[in-house]
Formats: structure tokens, sequence, C-alpha cells
């Protein structure tokens, strides 16, 4: 089985989006028992939370079920528990590194990377803009299951 930890700076927004849009294709494709997913966040502030009300809606207008998710933090055995680390941004890349103490098994990507883009997936904590996060991490996704061949 594969393992996937999407993460943002506090797991109540775009890694749960990514968490839910990776697994309904993962669903979709009829490999749920190839893969297993979830999402975590880079700071302790949301521990517990779920995830945020307008994220929450966007992930439902979309048919999707988020409502047992709440946000943890990553730890350093998440580094060996999971295949691949897909963040959201540079900043949280770096933080990622500095918790994981590098990334010597090439493990840790940028989500919009599988997608041939460099940005960053904005956070829309600060931006109000959740349509456009769920299209950048859905485009995303998209890419990275194409490049799992999922």
């Amino acid at each position: 089985m594969k393992r996937i930890l999407f993460v943002c700076y506090g797991n109540i927004c775009r890694s749960p989006m990514a968490e839910f849009i990776m697994k309904d294709i993962i669903e979709q494709a009829g490999k749920s028992d190839d893969y297993y997913v979830e999402s975590a966040a880079t700071s302790g502030e949301n521990i517990g939370w779920g995830v945020y009300g307008p994220a929450r809606q966007e992930i439902e207008d979309h048919g999707l079920d988020c409502s047992e998710k709440t946000a943890r933090r990553i730890c350093p055995k998440d580094y060996e528990n999971f295949d691949l680390i897909v963040g959201m941004d540079s900043q949280n890349i770096a933080n990622m590194r500095r918790e994981f103490g590098g990334d010597p098994d090439g493990k840790i990507k940028k989500l919009l990377e599988y997608a041939g883009d460099t940005n960053d997936v904005a956070d829309p904590w600060y931006t109000r803009d959740f349509a456009k996060t769920w299209d950048d991490i859905s485009r995303g996704c998209g890419a990275m299951a194409k490049e799992l061949e999922i």
C-alpha cells in the first residue's frame, strides 16, 4: 500500500481539501486498497480542530464528507510512515524538512509541481478564495494521480 500525506500550515483548509480530493480520485479509480491518504499540519495551533467552515463547505459542495477530520501536527515518524509527503507551499516544505531532518529519501514534494507549476497553493485563510484553492489542489491532485498511475 502506498501512503500519501498532504501537509499545510494548519491542517484545516488546504491539506484536508487535498486529502479528500485524492481519496475521491483513488476511490473512483477502484484503488482504495492500494493507497492510504491523510493530512497534517506543520503548526500545532489548530490541533483537534475540524476543517475550517468555508473549506468544509467547499469540500461538501463537491459531494465529499470531511466531518470526521480533525487537525493534527506532523511528527518525525511521519517521514518513516509515508511514501510521499506533499506540501502546499514553499514555507511548509521548509518546515517539513526542518521537522524531518531533511529529505534523504526524496519523499517531500510540492503539490503543484506535479502539474508542472512552481507556484504555491495560496492559503484561502488569507485570500478567502476557497474555490480557487480547490481548483489548484484538484489540478495538482489530478496530475499527481496520473504520475502515480491511479
